[in-house]
């Protein structure tokens, strides 16, 4: 998550969001809510769940606002919630079964792990229409539909980005991932995307870590030191790059599971005295995009989690009065939101925006 198309929907974005309803920091549930439509028996208002990872993450902070700038367009009646942290699984199980007891039309959820599998089942054998944003569920049809990054395409653009920057040098690399206590889609199809990109054999491209320790990356030869968990924070990046350090010092390739866990990263890096090493990311929020302008990151995948939340607040309410369904995107198996590389070092054969550019699209 055509790139002209991206743009124009997230600059649509920051207009309505500008005239949405305030979102707090929401660790349980809570929200706002507009003057609701009424589904298509006319006789119950439009509500619907929306249910981030968590609540402070700037990335699941512009989803929030997406989706009340839409509701406020649709007339839905959101509500709004979220995960304690990355991983409380626990705590949107009990969003979910708020709303089921709350007789909402549909939820939106980014999926903390395939620990909410279940309660989204009883959610849909409820009658709700269940859409995920950001994290396909594993299986894709635990949901009505996904919409999501292509998070394969995100880790093989910074992997083409790092190869090219590389120029057959040497890659002592180091693999910050989500997780190492669950399977969640976005973290193995970031990192094995990556991987894909140096042009490293990755072997079961759903699992992290069982590629070949040393080998050939396409120009040169690698070394992969280590798959550190991070939970997607910047003090487990920091952590994570710390631990990897410890086992190899002379790391020159960063790939981080997202811009704060990068920020740790280049933190660590920096207080060890290492200025030379190649930091990539994904995610393309505003303070990622400037952290490439500084020099932090070399490049990033940059998402648009506005434009995810808009069509998933107005796909519950297209199907809820209308009983129109949306469609994936041909050839996959939820609908695709686009992806831009931001750099401000291109590397010829491989698209790419400045980080000038990115700013101007970019999610507060």
């Amino acid at each position: 998550m055509a790139i002209s198309t991206s743009r124009t929907m997230i600059r649509r974005s920051a207009a309505l969001a500008a005239a949405a309803l305030a979102v707090g920091s929401l660790a349980a549930c809570g929200g706002g809510s507009t003057d609701p439509g009424t589904s298509n028996d006319g006789s119950k208002p439009v509500a619907v769940s929306l249910i981030t990872k968590d609540s402070t993450n700037p990335f699941f902070v512009a989803m929030q606002k997406g989706a009340q700038a839409e509701a406020e367009k649709e007339g839905v009646k959101l509500t709004v919630g979220a995960g304690k942290e990355d991983g409380d699984e626990q705590g949107q199980v009990q969003l979910i079964e708020n709303a089921i007891a709350a007789g909402q039309q549909g939820i939106i959820i980014t999926p903390n792990g395939p620990g909410v599998n279940s309660a989204i089942k009883k959610a849909r054998d409820a009658g709700l229409y269940v859409i995920a944003l950001d994290t396909p569920p594993d299986p894709a049809d635990t949901v009505d539909i996904t919409f999501a990054t292509d998070n394969f395409k995100a880790g093989e653009l910074i992997g083409q980005w790092t190869k090219g920057q590389l120029a057959g040098k040497p890659a002592t690399i180091a693999l910050l991932d989500l997780f190492n206590d669950k399977v969640v889609s976005v973290d193995y199809n970031r990192d094995q995307g990556f991987l894909t990109g140096l042009g490293i054999d990755t072997k079961d491209k759903q699992k992290n870590g069982d590629e070949a320790p040393t080998g050939n990356y396409d120009g040169g030869t690698y070394t992969i030191v280590c798959n550190e968990p991070t939970q997607g924070a910047e003090d487990g990046g920091r952590t994570a790059m710390e631990n990897c350090l410890t086992k190899n010092p002379n790391i020159n390739v960063v790939y981080t599971i997202n811009e704060p866990a990068a920020t740790g990263a280049y933190n660590a890096l920096k207080a060890a005295g290492k200025t030379d090493a190649l930091i990539v990311s994904v995610d393309g929020g505003c303070d990622g995009v400037k952290e490439v302008t500084d020099g932090v990151i070399g490049a990033t995948s940059q998402q648009y989690p506005l434009k995810m939340a808009e069509l998933g607040v107005k796909a519950i309410a297209d199907y809820a009065k209308s009983g129109t369904k949306p469609t994936t995107t041909p050839g996959l198996d939820f609908f695709d939101t686009g992806v831009q590389l931001v750099t401000d070092k291109p590397v010829s054969g491989v698209t790419s925006i400045s980080s000038a550019d990115g700013a101007k699209v970019c999610w507060g």
